[in-house]
């Protein structure tokens, strides 16, 4: 029975016609693939485009202390790290020094606020958080100014959708490590 199946299948495959067949669906296959492939890249080109490039760029972020959206008994953190995070106040604590209301423990001594640890003279950091904490520095406010209006076209979508001082400085130290850019 398997031997009858095999000889069929060849001569079958034999045949110009299934041989034709088989082409003209691999190459509908091939022109689709292609064209939705191209489709994608145009939408993401267009996404990153800004409508006007001589206006300036309408950013939404107030440098106000306390611009946040935040209940005053809770606090935003940046959540990701292994064993630092940074509170939307500026302090950096170890993650076991994290309150449940999300916010740094202040009363331990390891507890910084502004920290700017491991950051060299040049700005750049090692460490995400302490690139937070130092770009949420109150004296930072000019320089943020000055790095949002430079900021590449492919990013200004990213930035124009922060909200508030926290949000620019995850942001920016996800895209830098440099604070004093």
């Amino acid at each position: 029975m398997v031997n009858l199946a095999a000889m069929v299948w060849r001569r079958l495959l034999r045949k110009r016609w299934v041989l034709a067949l088989v082409f003209g669906l691999s190459l509908v296959y091939f022109l689709s693939s292609t064209f939705k492939q191209e489709e994608r890249a145009v939408r993401d080109r267009n996404l990153l485009q800004v409508q006007d490039h001589d206006q300036p760029i309408p950013w939404k972020v107030q440098f106000n202390l306390g611009n946040s959206s935040r209940l005053s008994n809770q606090c935003r953190n940046s959540i990701q790290g292994k064993h630092l995070i940074t509170d939307e106040l500026g302090y950096v604590c170890e993650r076991k020094d994290l309150l449940t209301n999300g916010c740094c423990d202040v009363s331990v001594p390891s507890t910084k606020q502004y920290c700017c640890d491991g950051c060299l003279a040049s700005g750049c950091c090692g460490a995400y958080e302490h690139c937070v904490s130092c770009c949420l520095q109150p004296s930072k406010q000019l320089l943020l100014e000055r790095f949002l209006n430079r900021a590449a076209v492919a990013f200004q979508n990213l930035f124009m959708a922060v909200e508030d001082h926290f949000e620019l400085c995850l942001a920016k130290c996800r895209t830098s490590s440099q604070v004093g850019s």
